[in-house]
Order: C-alpha cells, then structure tokens, then sequence
C-alpha cells in the first residue's frame, strides 16, 4: 500500500472528505437538497389549497362531479351486500381504532429496541394528523353526500376526508420508519400505497364523501408527512448524521435494530413433523372434550353432579345485584373475542421486539388458533344447554360446554405466563403467573353469576387448555434458543 494513502474513512491529501465540498464551495447537491424537498411541500400545499378554495366558492362544475360520482358508485354499491360488506372491512382500515393500534404497538416496539427518536417522530406526525383533521373540517364546514340508498353513516362535517387524511399520515409515516428493515422496498411502498388508495376510495363508494373531500385528505396527509419527514431530516443534519435518499427511510442505520428477527432460524424446526405431532394431538384433544361434554349432557342429570352443576348457578343469581351485573358484564368482556384479540396483538409485537425470535409468536398465534377451533367444534358436537335460570346476556350461537370465554382467557393468559416465566429472570415474572391464575378466575364466576354456564363448563374450558398449550410446549419448545441445526442453508 502506498505511503502517503490516507487512513480508513479520510480521504487523501488535499481533498475534501466524502460528501463535502472543498471550504468555498457548496457540497455537491445540497441546492437540491435543501429546495427540492420544499418545492415538493409547496407544490401539494397549493394543491390543497386550491381544492379548500374550489369547495368553499361551491363552484358549479365541480360540485356536479362530486354528486356525480357520488350517485354512480352508490347505484353501483347499495344493490350488493358482499360489495358494502368488503367495502367496510376495507375502510376499517383508515379508522382510528386500527391506526391508533399500529401506531402505538409501533412506537412501544420502537421505544424497547430503543430507537426513541422514530418513536417520537411517530407519535408527534400521528397526532398531528388528529388535529388537523377536525381543525379543517370545522373550517370549511361542508356536509356529508346525500345519495338515495345510504349504504354507511359517518359524523362530523365532510371536508377534508379523515380516513384519507390518517391513512395517507399514518402508513406513511410507518412506511418512513420501518423501510430499512424492508427487503423488497419498493414492492413494500406500492402495497402501502394501494392500501391507502383504497381506504380512500370505499369512503366515496359507501357514500360518505365527495371525490373532493378524498382528494383533499391525501393532499393534507401528503403535505403534513412531508414536513415532519424534512424537519427530521433537516435534524439530523444539524445533529451530524448522514441523510440518504428517502427511499432508504428516515435512519437507514436502524435496520438492524427494528428487524423483527434477525438472525435467519427457522421458527419451528422439522416443520412437517411437527405439523403431524400438533393436527394428531388437535384431535385427541377434540374427542377428550367431546366425550367429557356427551357424559356431563346425558348422564349427570338426577345424580349429585348435575344438582351441583344447576345449584351453583342458582345461588349465584340470587346475589345478583345492579352493581355485581355491571362488574360482571366488565369481567366477562375481557374474555370475549375482542379482548382476547386485543391482548394477543398486542403482545405478540412486544415479545418480536424484546426476545426477536418468531418462535414465541407461533405458539402464541397457534395457542389462540387451536383453542378456537377446539371450542367451536367442541360446543357444536356436545349441544348442551344453558343453564336453566335467567340469562344477564343475549343468547350465544354456540352451546354452554366448553365455555369459550373461560377457555380463550385461560389459553392467552397461561401461554403468555409460559413464555415470560422460561424466558425472564426478574421476580416481576410471577405477576404472569398471578394473571393466568386471577384473569381465568374472574372470567368463570362472572360467566357463571350471568347465567351462561355451568361450572362443569368451566372444566371442559381447563381441560382444552392444559391439553394444548401442553402439547404445543411440548412440541414447539417455545422458550428454545435457536440450535445451529436449525439455520437455514
């Protein structure tokens, strides 16, 4: 190597280092930098504001072709009940309910790997976006469409959109933060960019708004976007750190950090094998539960069981007051599919993010999975009844054994003890034993104070639970670090 060659990263004698210009000139493309970017947020801010101006001076043609394409989709959509029916899981979507949940499952992922700078970035863009949106609707004051066969209602004034507007912030921004880690990137930003068209375009065809109010939103959500993205550029310029291209997101150095799991093992091993040892397992499961549930139906009534069985809900309605009603309709929620799903969407990221290894999340999503099919089938081979007093709830499409309620709480709540007790050290571990223990409990006795099961109900529920999460730990080995055997080749 030649004498004189400059250290790694320096460049050689008399030359400015990478990336700067010689002292007098101007780095290469920071003009661009600099104003591209800002021609780009005034161009859709004049945009935008040319629509706000076109909608408030209620100009003739454009208002006819907003209740044109209003009336054409509607007469398209309202004859067909699968089509509004796919239309709104679609624009659910663009709800808050569902962009709330990524956000905030997205920053606390952010803020345990820790990249707190992009949790922040996402939490300020977010809530941006939720001022905005009443802000320029209270503004401009527009009505919703009137259509003759109203297929979906909405509150609030029309103008801007706000599934348009926090769909376009809030995949947008996600899109920015987690880029890195994307191998397919530009496969990844078209998917992003459909799913945001489409939002858009179920709130014109299910009536809600004008093409206007649409169009308005994602130039909102654009111009906002790109000013929180060019503001955190133009910070980590002033911090020193490189700014690439944006189509590498807003810290490329951060891919590593937020890939889900990065090493490359495989989440079960022997896959086929395993699939067979789970499926046979399934179905002894299945005939268990189905062979306890026809005993407890036709062979229990007379004897001292059934008496039990029957007594127990009875003296329980007795105690029934309006209070106990409504802290047992609360206990009772929070075994319900809802709540259920709720806790495993939001642990499931968690548990990516602190142990990075999918293998936890499999059982957890195999846990919920087999305790559905198991309960579903289970109840509509038994049929039992309800239990014979009067029902605080409305009635169940499926049969009282095994209670599903009982089961799924006690499934997600033992599966996650499972986990944090073979994986954490802490003393703080046995709450998760303390919660699959309290949260089953409280569940049980408020199913069986409002009427709708049996305590025998409650043992068809422990038994489906011991019986699978027992195999699917015994197969799957959830707390297993990965073997080098199990690396991919």
């Amino acid at each position: 190597m030649a004498a004189n060659a400059a250290p790694s990263g320096e460049a050689p004698s008399g030359e400015a280092p990478s990336g700067k210009a010689p002292p007098g000139e101007a780095p290469p493309g920071r003009l661009a930098g600099r104003w591209v970017p800002l021609l780009v947020i005034v161009a859709i801010g004049l945009g935008f504001g040319l629509l706000v101006l076109l909608v408030r001076l209620h100009l003739e043609p454009v208002m006819n072709v907003d209740r044109g394409v209003a009336r054409q989709l509607n007469e398209v959509v309202s004859p067909r009940s699968y089509l509004v029916t796919a239309l709104n899981g679609i624009t659910r979507l663009g709800g808050r309910p569902v962009m709330l949940w990524l956000v905030g499952v997205a920053a606390l992922l952010l803020l345990v790997v820790p990249r707190v700078r992009l949790a922040l970035y996402l939490l300020a863009t977010t809530a941006g976006a939720l001022l905005l949106d009443p802000s320029v609707k209270s503004l401009v004051g527009r009505v919703r469409p009137v259509v003759e066969a109203p297929v979906a209602t909405a509150t609030g004034n029309s103008f801007p959109s706000g599934h348009a507007l926090g769909s376009m912030v809030v995949y947008g921004a996600l899109l920015l933060v987690f880029l890195p880690a994307v191998r397919y990137r530009k496969l990844f930003t078209t998917a992003v960019a459909l799913i945001v068209v489409a939002i858009g375009v179920t709130r014109i065809a299910l009536g809600v708004h004008y093409l206007t109010d649409v169009l308005a939103g994602w130039l909102l959500g654009a111009l906002w976007l790109s000013v929180t993205a060019y503001a955190f550029r133009l910070w980590r310029r002033e911090a020193g750190h490189p700014v690439a291209p944006l189509d590498q997101g807003l810290e490329p150095e951060a891919a590593e950090a937020i890939t889900p799991a990065p090493d490359s093992s495989r989440p079960i091993p022997h896959p086929w094998v395993r699939a067979t040892e789970i499926l046979t397992g399934w179905v002894f499961t299945f005939g268990i539960l189905y062979v306890v549930g026809y005993l407890l139906k036709n062979h229990t009534e007379g004897t001292g069981l059934g008496r039990f069985d029957d007594g127990v809900v009875r003296w329980l309605q007795t105690l029934r007051t309006p209070t106990l009603d409504d802290v047992s309709w609360v206990w009772s929620k929070a075994g319900d599919t809802h709540a259920i799903l709720a806790i495993s969407l939001v642990f499931c990221p968690i548990a990516l993010a602190v142990w990075r290894q999918w293998r936890p999340v499999v059982f957890v999503v195999l846990t919920m999975i087999g305790e559905l099919t198991l309960f579903l089938c289970a109840a509509a081979a038994v049929q039992r009844d309800r239990p014979p007093v009067p029902q605080l709830d409305s009635p169940m499409p499926t049969s009282s054994f095994p209670s599903g309620h009982i089961a799924a709480t006690m499934c997600i709540w033992v599966a996650i003890a499972v986990l944090i007790m073979g994986r954490v050290n802490s003393r703080w571990r046995w709450l998760a034993v303390v919660f699959a223990v309290i949260m089953p409990a409280g569940v049980a006795l408020s199913r069986m104070y409002r009427g709708m099961h049996h305590p025998t109900d409650l043992l068809g529920a422990a038994i489906l639970t011991a019986l699978w999460v027992g195999l699917l730990w015994w197969v799957l080995r959830p707390n297993a670090r990965a073997a080098p055997a199990e690396v991919q080749t």
